[in-house]
């Protein structure tokens, strides 16, 4: 196990009408104005936005609204909500949604204190001092951005979607956690929110790291409680006790509580990263092509995790380690496919992709060789993107 820090400020509320806390917990840190950030129309004809708005006026605090946040956010929304708390002098942000809305709610909150381009941060020029604090009403269990300092953001100028990683600056102060507001999420945005916090996982599991045993086995229970509850959560939408464990799961995912003492690797987060950034697809339903076809890579070359991830999580019974990997993955594409999910960039509704393109935006945003779990060049990138078709 390798030396670490490891602090986690976020305060989560949990459990029925958590929303309703908005204003107690920013009164609680002194912010008496925010930018409320939302996305499109379910938290608005849910009743949720005006439930939230409700809370602040009850609490005295005073609220600017920015909404329409898309999926996959992009740098305009970003420039705007920058502008508008610095206009109407906010003293924080309130983001009500899932990765997207919060994601975007953190670059604001980079980028309000700071007298350069807020994008400096994402390109590697700045790196993150101070930030507005940031709030978060969860209605996606997905991201893992209510518990993360984390933000994917991508420019239009070249269609570069980068992942910020901080470890404080820009972790919520909070995070109101209802699973009553998952309910009605479409299946298809359920199982990607599935695939995504998996993959969470898995970018961590997969370490070079030695003797780290603890972290091993809080990633495998993890995944084990959601390959359980995740169909419970398909056929019975209003399941609060599913609903409820895959809310957790999605923020234990990604909080860092797996990666600590340990290696990570992050490659099937960039390789996908630059399917949605092109072809705008939703990036858990991208994992789900993207992360078995790297497993595959991997079980010829490195096999060693991933026949443990096929033995202690999937029950495979096979001594050999490229085997049992391989046959590890087959039980994953099957849980996968089990959920709805695409296996393949066809599935995903890309019939020919752009390899060439994706593998040289991919080495011009992340460098030449990539990846903590295994070196890898343009060509090998290349051969796993070829995996996924």
């Amino acid at each position: 196990m390798d030396n670490f820090t490891y602090c986690t400020p976020t305060k989560y509320i949990f459990g029925h009408q958590a929303e309703m806390n908005a204003g107690t917990e920013l009164n609680a840190l002194g912010i008496n104005s925010v930018l409320l950030c939302y996305g499109g129309g379910s938290v608005v004809r849910s009743g949720l936005l005006d439930r939230v708005e409700g809370a602040l006026s009850e609490a005295g605090i005073k609220f600017v609204k920015l909404g329409g946040i898309e999926p996959n956010p992009t740098d305009p929304k970003v420039r705007e909500g920058i502008a508008l708390c610095r206009e109407h002098g906010l003293r924080g942000l309130l983001a009500v949604g899932g990765g997207s809305v919060i994601d975007t709610a953190k670059a604001i909150a980079a980028g309000v204190p700071y007298d350069g381009d807020f994008w400096d941060f994402w390109a590697g020029k700045a790196v993150v001092t101070q930030a507005l604090p940031v709030g978060v009403v969860l209605t996606i269990p997905a991201a893992g951005s209510e518990g993360s300092g984390n933000s994917v953001i991508t420019l239009l100028d070249g269609m570069h979607k980068i992942s910020l990683r901080t470890d404080f600056a820009l972790r919520p102060k909070f995070a109101l956690m209802n699973p009553e507001l998952t309910f009605t999420l479409p299946p298809a945005q359920t199982a990607a929110g599935v695939a995504d916090m998996m993959a969470h996982i898995f970018e961590r599991y997969f370490s070079t790291t030695p003797d780290v045993q603890v972290t091993d086995r809080v990633a495998e229970g993890v995944l084990m409680a959601i390959i359980e509850e995740a169909p419970k959560v398909m056929a019975s939408p209003c399941d609060y006790q599913a609903r409820a464990n895959i809310m957790w799961c999605g923020t234990l995912a990604h909080n860092g509580i797996c990666g600590t003492g340990r290696r990570e690797d992050w490659v099937s987060h960039f390789m996908e990263h630059e399917i949605s950034a092109v072809y705008g697809v939703t990036h858990g339903a991208g994992l789900a092509v993207v992360q078995p076809a790297w497993m595959t890579f991997m079980a010829h070359r490195a096999p060693a995790k991933g026949a443990q991830l096929a033995r202690r999580v999937f029950g495979v019974d096979d001594p050999d380690d490229t085997s049992a990997a391989l046959k590890g993955i087959e039980c994953l594409k099957k849980f996968y496919s089990s959920l709805g999910l695409p296996l393949t960039f066809g599935e995903l509704g890309i019939e020919h992709p752009d390899i060439d393109l994706l593998v040289r935006k991919l080495h011009e945003n992340k460098g030449q060789e990539i990846g903590g779990y295994y070196r890898l060049t343009p060509a090998e990138t290349a051969e796993i993107y070829r995996l996924a078709l």
